[in-house]
């Protein structure tokens, strides 16, 4: 009896070391004096002096911030207008348009990215930022359309009504009271959008430009040249950054809780 009790806890470890082993290994080497990453020739900070005065790899840094802040915000506009058009509408094909709004996610990368190089071939557009900002904000539209829509299914429609009672106007009642209780699930789906822009690699070498790169696309192309550590080192600090603000935004989500536990002592 007491090894079944432990078997869930193996499972855990072994889950856990399957999904922190490699990044750890990443960060370690990252501080690698030797050039072959398999090898270990004892501790370095040259290649993040290395990291740090490559000028191209910081540029296809900040276009990939760039193109993840643009895309996730014309896909928070996008998505959130269409959730909640499609929850004020009623006709019989109404499920089929759901559904077609969400085909971005499960059509596969590749294929996306051919059609979007023919569509914006057939359009002329010359391919660079605009091009991988409407790519992008294509395929991210549907993370924030699935998650509104899920919030506007289980918000009370009794505050709206409310509030129409009152004699408010539609906008009034869209701008007051369900964009805020909405909130939340367009700024997740945001960082959902986000993060996939950041981490697209096919769709973005169908779509980007000569003079245009991206940071996944860069990180690809070196795949012919040789990897070198300098690599583990950016993935380091994208690493720390990332712990960095998920702290913050832990420390920001129990301020108000602690301000709401304050304010019911004092009223007691």
């Amino acid at each position: 009896m007491k090894n079944r009790t432990k078997l869930p806890n193996i499972y855990l470890g072994i889950v856990l070391a399957l999904m922190y082993v490699p990044i750890l290994l990443v960060i370690l080497y990252s501080f690698n004096e030797s050039k072959i990453s398999s090898v270990w020739g004892g501790f370095s900070l040259k290649w993040y002096e290395e990291l740090f005065r490559d000028k191209d790899m910081f540029q296809a840094l900040w276009n990939s911030v760039v193109l993840g802040v643009l895309s996730s915000l014309c896909a928070a506009v996008i998505g959130t207008l269409g959730a909640y058009g499609m929850s004020k509408v009623k006709f019989p094909l109404k499920g089929v348009v759901e559904y077609v709004s969400t085909l971005p996610i499960m059509i596969p990368e590749i294929i996306l990215g051919m059609v979007f190089m023919a569509f914006f071939s057939l359009m002329g557009l010359p391919f660079g930022m605009a091009t991988l900002v409407i790519a992008h904000t294509a395929f991210c539209i549907p993370y924030v359309f699935m998650l509104v829509k899920a919030r506007l299914v289980g918000m009370d429609k009794s505050l709206p009504e409310a509030a129409q009672d009152l004699g408010a106007s539609q906008a009034r009642v869209f701008f007051d009271i369900t964009l805020p209780l909405v909130f939340p699930a367009i700024l997740s789906g945001m960082l959902l959008a986000f993060a996939m822009s950041m981490d697209d690699v096919i769709i973005s070498v169908f779509v980007t430009g000569v003079n245009t790169n991206t940071l996944p696309v860069k990180i690809y192309t070196q795949l012919k040249t040789g990897v070198t550590p300098e690599i583990n080192a950016l993935c380091t600090l994208l690493f720390a950054a990332t712990l960095l603000l998920c702290g913050l935004a832990a420390l920001l989500g129990r301020a108000p809780k602690k301000a709401n536990s304050k304010k019911d002592v004092t009223e007691q």
